[in-house]
């Protein structure tokens, strides 16, 4: 259980990176490093060509991740990342792909 205090380090952030981000395996590595950061959450590809994430935890963790959108996996070309934070909500098990 997270007491209140370890509440306020929590948060939730919605992203939506554009630019070279499908087929470049930019879910499968987004994965892998929410997973070693400890975020919970998914990502998934959208019909434009973006790609759509989620992701919760601490917050050092979560802005990790985001900054790391910023770049990518090697082959992408990220042109703009979308941001939208949110408070911490729980509830999410583990990181997964969606399709």
């Amino acid at each position: 259980m997270v007491n209140f205090i370890g509440m306020m380090d929590m948060t939730r952030a919605h992203v939506v990176i554009r630019g070279l981000v499908q087929g470049v395996f930019f879910r499968a590595t987004t994965r892998e490093r929410a997973t070693e950061q400890g975020v919970k959450g998914w990502v998934r590809n959208l019909p434009d060509g973006s790609v759509e994430a989620l992701f919760e935890g601490r917050r050092e963790d979560v802005e990790a991740i985001v900054r790391w959108c910023h770049k990518g996996p090697l082959g992408a070309r990220v042109e703009k990342v979308e941001v939208e934070w949110q408070d911490y909500r729980g509830g999410l098990n583990g990181f997964e792909i969606r399709y």
